[in-house]
């Protein structure tokens, strides 16, 4: 793994002037100089099809590379309906299958969320934690990035304004961090 942790960043939402891409946007401003976080965008992924998996479409190929050439995963993701976006949960199956090529095995891996309303996501990071523990994926605990009421915590660029949240955001990194080499020792 060497000295850097190479982090691919997911956002959950399609949306550009969303909260979440925005989130994702400064974890990759805030991360510490040993972090490089890559965005994968999930725009052109087909809906899954099981009759795909054995002759992979490219994007669902390029995904699960970078999921194998990441060290660790951070997905950001808003809320929808109580759960996680149709479009991420279509990823997620994407990068498991097919069956014995779970791309998403043993990564350790951060969630944040963003919702303009109170609970800041926490019924999807809730949802999608049940979904990692089916992958084999080693989800951080704490701290919990929740941003609640994000119109009050971005400005009308997208810059993230909110003292407390960049603090969690770099806590939750620099466990991330160390959860990833403990798992994945440097040699």
């Amino acid at each position: 793994m060497g000295n850097s942790i190479n982090i691919l960043g997911i956002s959950g939402s399609l949306r550009k002037g969303s909260y979440n891409r925005m989130l994702l946007q400064s974890a990759i401003e805030l991360a510490s100089k040993d972090m490089a976080i890559e965005v994968f965008n999930l725009d052109e992924i087909p809906l899954f099809n099981a009759d795909l998996e054995q002759i992979l479409p490219v994007k669902v190929k390029q995904l699960k590379s970078k999921i194998r050439a990441a060290n660790a995963i951070l997905i950001v993701t808003p809320e929808y309906n109580y759960s996680v976006p149709g479009v991420l949960k279509n990823a997620i199956d994407w990068g498991s299958r097919p069956q014995g090529d779970n791309s998403w095995e043993g990564k350790p891996i951060a969630i944040m969320s963003a919702s303009i309303g109170l609970l800041g996501g926490a019924r999807a990071q809730y949802h999608l934690r049940q979904t990692l523990v089916c992958l084999d994926m080693h989800p951080i605990n704490k701290p919990e990035v929740m941003i609640n009421f994000a119109t009050q915590k971005f400005d009308d660029k997208g810059n993230l304004i909110d003292d407390k949240a960049k603090e969690l955001i770099r806590m939750l990194l620099t466990n991330l961090a160390a959860w990833t080499k403990k798992l994945q020792p440097i040699t």
